[in-house]
């Protein structure tokens, strides 16, 4: 019964970091990105995520609750796992290693992340706005730990929908993990351009 509930956790562990947290990050990072074209625009597109109807609703189910469960679980996999990069260093090897790391990178960035904005905005009567995020990353280190806890978190996703579709059974040949290995390192690359830019044009 143990390994049951335990295959059971993985399944939706896996399946968590891609709907929904996998697609509340792109949303977020997208949103993000139209600070490149002005402030106003970027205004503009955080006044919709705020004033979205059943906010509180969708924030707890949508986001918060799959996200720590996905983070939370994360953490006691990436504890448990056994890494032998030292002793192997094939790219799988490093990819698992990796895939660890950041995941606790991404959990501690992303908790510092709602504290400075969320937190801030809900019970210390800060607005959302396009200054908020300007007067963190206005400290060159809170800079550079965004930029790192940008592409730590990308990298996550990105590997992460790889091994998801390994996971599930969807890419069973070695052709196709290997197809969909250089398919999810271009959305990785991708999507950290789009997230570095972003928290840049902060800066």
């Amino acid at each position: 019964m143990e390994r049951k509930n335990q295959h059971l956790y993985r399944k939706l562990h896996s399946l968590s970091g891609i709907i929904p947290v996998g697609v509340f990050l792109m949303v977020h990072l997208f949103v993000n990105y139209t600070a490149t074209w002005g402030i106003d625009a970027y205004n503009t597109a955080a006044g919709i995520m705020v004033n979205l109807p059943f906010k509180y609703f969708l924030e707890a189910f949508i986001i918060f609750i799959p996200m720590y469960f996905h983070g939370i679980y994360g953490v006691y996999i990436a504890f448990q796992a056994k890494n032998n990069v030292n002793r192997y260093g094939y790219f799988r090897n490093w990819k698992f290693y990796l895939q660890r790391l950041s995941g606790v990178i991404t959990l501690i960035f992303v908790t510092w992340h709602i504290w400075e904005t969320k937190i801030q905005v809900e019970f210390f009567g800060v607005e959302a706005s396009y200054d908020l995020m300007a007067g963190i990353v206005e400290s060159p280190i809170a800079l550079v730990l965004y930029i790192i806890g940008i592409v730590g978190s990308v990298f996550h996703f990105a590997n992460g929908v790889w091994t998801f579709l390994i996971t599930w059974g969807i890419t069973v040949s070695p052709k196709s993990q290997k197809i969909t290995q250089y398919i999810t390192l271009g959305l990785f690359v991708v999507l950290s351009i789009i997230g570095v830019r972003a928290i840049l044009a902060f800066a």
